[in-house]
């Protein structure tokens, strides 16, 4: 995401320090891990305060706009100078990884489960939480269904959407190379596929259910944010009529989506009904995209030039030393993001079992959502040291 204008002492500073990762990726993707991690935990008292509450977009559009911003930075250098071709070999590379990143989290979370219904000890069907019956009742059919991503229960299908974006890339870029407004036919007229002719991928064997993330449909935001990172679209000026502009669209949402006024107002509750289609989320509705670019513009001005109101300010005050602990915690997360998110998957169902035996209190509650949030942590700490190769370093 680049930036234009005066750049100030501070912003000078945030460059040098985000020479080689924009500070901002890393903090937003960081912040959007623990919400992932708080909205898939079953009953959680705290995901009544998360931002898709308030909103139509939430943590998925952040997760995927900085997805695409990240493949840009990830990818984007060596399709420029390592030619088309290695850059797919590339992009194919992490494709790989991704793929059984999600066979294993499966096979992980369904062992689990299984493994918790058959102990005796628990009165929760677990398994049929996740309506994983049909999987065991039939592995002939399904294993080769789930290898062959055409079996995608529901919890299961983020992984399976940005393997599908990352085979789109090379495409997507290709095109870029001759035109961008190739690149932008493509992009454009895949979501209207999704939206339009409601073209999808099939998610199981038994019935005409599809993926509930449509990659055609999400494939806009994340392109768009590949297209900021990579330079295609300029980074917008910081203007106070779109400050106050984006501001109003956020804020005239809140009651259109909160549920609590749906509830309690009959109009809006039929204007939604009525109008879904606009902002679905299985093919990216257009209120979910104009909500997102609304928020992410907010985002993007607070964070201030290459996100320098994000680092800490100079001296070794109290409140000073924490923040930057808390942001080095925050941004080491958003750098180890798939495997915090797989870890936040599969933690998400523990905790939600430990709040079954515990109790939902208050209490309870921060306890386990704290507990979790430590331990996504120390995951991406153990990720980065994993990634830093300690093994090859040279003993003192």
């Amino acid at each position: 995401m680049s930036d234009s204008g005066h750049q100030t002492t501070a912003g000078a500073r945030a460059s040098a320090v985000s020479a080689m990762r924009d500070p901002r990726l890393d903090f937003f993707r960081g912040v959007n891990m623990f919400i992932i991690l708080i909205a898939h935990v079953p009953g959680n008292w705290l995901t009544r305060w998360i931002p898709a509450r308030f909103g139509f977009s939430d943590a998925t559009e952040a997760f995927v706009f900085c997805s695409g911003a990240a493949s840009a930075i990830a990818f984007g250098k060596v399709f420029s100078q390592r030619g088309w071709g290695l850059g797919t070999a590339r992009v194919g590379f992490r494709m790989w990884q991704v793929y059984w990143a999600h066979i294993g989290l499966f096979v992980a979370i369904a062992a689990t489960m299984a493994l918790l219904n058959g102990s005796g000890l628990f009165a929760k069907d677990y398994i049929g939480s996740l309506n994983l019956h049909p999987f065991f009742n039939d592995p002939q059919t399904n294993l080769p269904a789930l290898l062959g991503l055409v079996y995608v229960p529901n919890y299961f299908d983020i992984l399976p959407m940005y393997l599908v974006l990352l085979a789109l890339m090379p495409v997507v870029i290709g095109l870029g190379q001759m035109s961008r407004w190739l690149a932008l036919l493509l992009v454009v007229g895949l979501w209207l596929t999704a939206n339009l002719l409601d073209v999808g991928f099939p998610a199981e064997p038994w019935s005409q259910r599809e993926w509930f993330f449509n990659p055609l449909g999400w494939q806009l935001i994340f392109f768009t944010g590949f297209a900021f990172s990579a330079g295609w679209i300029p980074a917008p000026p910081v203007d106070r009529r779109l400050v106050v502009l984006a501001a109003a669209i956020v804020l005239l949402t809140v009651p259109l989506a909160y549920f609590r006024v749906i509830n309690a107002v009959p109009e809006i509750s039929a204007w939604r009904s009525e109008w879904r289609f606009l902002f679905q989320k299985s093919d990216f509705g257009i209120l979910r995209y104009v909500h997102f670019l609304a928020v992410a513009y907010l985002a993007w001005v607070a964070a201030g030039v290459a996100g320098h109101r994000l680092l800490p300010p100079e001296g070794q005050g109290a409140l000073t030393l924490v923040w930057r602990r808390c942001l080095a915690m925050i941004m080491k997360v958003g750098q180890q993001s798939l495997a915090v998110f797989i870890a936040s998957m599969f933690m998400a169902r523990l905790m939600g079992v430990a709040l079954d035996q515990l109790g939902r209190s208050h209490g309870t509650m921060l306890g386990v959502n704290a507990a979790g949030i430590a331990l996504l942590i120390g995951v991406a700490y153990l990720a980065g040291w994993f990634k830093s190769h300690p093994w090859r370093k040279r003993a003192a």
